[in-house]
C-alpha cells in the first residue's frame, strides 16, 4: 500500500505544471547578481538564457540580468561621450549616476539615435523574457543590491560605486556620482516583482521609442552640448565655458540655464518613424496592464519575508523607502492605472487650461502623430488636431485620488508602485 500510494503521488507531482513548482534560484543567478566584472556577469547570463526556455527560476533571472545590461548600454553610451547628467527629473532618460570622462569620444546625433535603439531594445529582450516566465512560478531570490551592479564607466569591472544600491542613492540626490560605498539593501524577490520590472522596462521603452518616433537633430545640435561639453558638438567651442565656470546642474549656472532654454524652445521634432510613437502607446498600456497583474500578485502573497514591494497585508516600514502600503494607497493606485488607461484608450480626454469643453484625446495623438512642438502644445495651437468634444478628465478626479497618498506624495508612491 505505501508502495502504490508512493507510485500515485510520483505520478501526481508529474502531472503538476513545472510553473507550480518551487524554483529555486540557480547557481549561475548568483553568479549573475554577485559578478566583480562584465565577463563574470555576461558568462552567467548566457548560461541563464540557455536554461530560461525550460526554467522559469532561470528565465526570471536572466530577464533581471537583461534589464541590467539595458541600463549598461545606455550608461557605457552616455560615459563614453563624456555624459554630465543634468540632474533633473525633466530628461528622466538623462537621469543615470555617470562617471566623469576626462577623455570623451566625439559623438553624432546618428550615434546617439544609434545607443537609444540598443537601449530600448535591450529592455524588449528582458521584457519578453520576464513575460516568459510563468503567472504562478514560486519564485523566491535572495539579492543584495549592493553586490548587482552594472559597469557605468566602462572599465570591465563592477565596483561598488557601480552597485544598483550605489545607484538609487545617486539618483534620489539627483543623479549625482555615486559614493564609493552604500547600505547593504537586501531583498527576497518574487514572482510579483517580476511583474513590476517588465512593467518598468514598457515604461522606458515608451520614452525610447517617442524620442526615436521623431526626428530631433536641431535639438541635438543646438543644445546636447549641455549634457555632452566635451563631445566636439557643433556649438561646443562658441557656447560651452572652461571647466571652471560649468556648474554642475541645469539650474546653477547661467549658460545651462540658457542652454536648457534653447532645448525647450528647439523641440519641434518632425515625425520620421511613426510606428514607434504608436509603439509608444501600447508600451505604456503594457505597463498598466503588468501593474495590475503586480498587485493581483502582491495581495495573494502571505508571507513577508523582504519584500521589495509589500502589500498591505505585509506590515512594517519598507527599507527603500521608509514606507508602509495600506488599502487606500493601493485603492487609489488601482484607480490612477484606469484613469491612465482611460486616456491612453480615448475614452476620456485631457484637459488644456485654455479650452473649455473639449479635451485632447490621447490615443489620437499616439495613434496619429504630427510633429512634436512642446511650446505650442503648452500654449494651444499644436494639440488642436486632436480637441475632441467628451468626457474630460477634472483636476478633482485627479486630487481625490493623490490625497490617498498622503505625506509620502503621488509622485514617491508613483515611482515605487509603477
Amino acid at each position: 500500500m505505501n508502495r502504490l500510494s508512493s507510485l500515485l503521488a510520483s505520478a501526481f507531482i508529474m502531472l503538476v505544471p513545472l510553473s507550480s513548482a518551487r524554483a529555486a534560484m540557480p547557481e549561475a543567478a548568483t553568479a549573475l547578481f554577485e559578478a566583480k566584472t562584465v565577463a563574470a556577469r555576461d558568462s552567467a547570463l548566457s548560461t541563464l538564457e540557455a536554461a530560461a526556455p525550460k526554467d522559469p527560476a532561470s528565465a526570471y533571472a536572466a530577464g533581471a540580468g537583461e534589464f541590467f545590461t539595458a541600463l549598461e548600454i545606455l550608461a557605457s553610451g552616455l560615459h563614453r561621450h563624456g555624459f554630465e547628467s543634468p540632474q533633473s527629473f525633466m530628461l528622466p532618460l538623462m537621469r543615470l549616476p555617470v562617471p566623469d570622462n576626462p577623455n570623451p569620444e566625439p559623438l553624432t546625433y546618428e550615434q546617439f539615435r544609434a545607443i537609444l535603439a540598443a537601449f530600448r531594445d535591450r529592455l524588449e529582450k528582458s521584457a519578453a523574457t520576464l513575460d516568459s516566465v510563468p503567472a504562478d512560478a514560486d519564485i523566491g531570490m535572495v539579492i543584495d543590491l549592493t553586490h548587482v551592479g552594472i559597469d557605468l564607466n566602462e572599465d570591465g569591472m563592477i565596483a561598488p560605486d557601480e552597485s544598483m544600491a550605489a545607484i538609487m542613492a545617486a539618483l534620489s540626490r539627483g543623479g549625482s556620482a555615486p559614493d564609493d560605498a552604500a547600505p547593504a539593501l537586501t531583498f527576497r524577490f518574487d514572482r510579483a516583482d517580476g511583474f513590476w520590472l517588465q512593467g518598468y522596462a514598457e515604461f522606458l521603452m515608451a520614452q525610447a521609442d517617442f524620442w526615436l518616433a521623431h526626428d530631433f537633430k536641431n535639438t541635438f545640435d543646438g543644445s546636447f552640448h549641455m549634457l555632452f561639453p566635451r563631445a566636439k558638438l557643433p556649438l561646443q567651442d562658441i557656447l560651452v565655458p572652461p571647466p571652471s565656470e560649468m556648474g554642475s546642474s541645469i539650474f546653477s549656472s547661467e549658460w545651462r540655464i540658457a542652454d536648457f532654454i534653447s532645448m525647450v524652445h528647439m523641440i519641434n521634432w518632425p515625425v520620421v518613424e511613426p510606428e514607434r510613437r504608436q509603439a509608444a502607446r501600447r508600451e505604456l498600456l503594457e505597463m498598466i496592464r503588468l501593474s495590475r497583474e503586480d498587485w493581483k500578485a502582491i495581495r495573494a502573497e502571505t508571507d513577508n519575508d523582504r519584500e521589495w514591494l509589500p502589500g498591505p497585508q505585509q506590515k512594517g516600514e519598507n527599507q527603500l523607502t521608509g514606507l508602509e502600503v495600506g488599502e487606500e494607497q493601493v485603492a487609489a493606485w488601482l484607480a490612477t492605472l484606469t484613469m491612465a488607461e482611460d486616456l491612453l484608450e480615448g475614452r476620456v480626454l485631457l484637459p488644456h487650461f485654455r479650452i473649455t469643453g473639449k479635451g485632447i484625446n490621447m490615443k489620437r495623438f499616439f495613434d496619429e502623430p504630427k510633429p512634436f512642438d512642446l511650446v505650442l502644445s503648452i500654449t494651444g495651437p499644436a494639440i488642436a488636431p486632436y480637441l475632441e468634444s467628451g468626457k474630460i478628465l477634472t483636476s478633482d478626479d485627479f486630487d481625490q485620488i493623490q490625497r490617498e497618498f498622503g505625506g509620502g506624495g503621488f509622485l514617491t508612491f508613483a515611482l515605487w508602485f509603477n
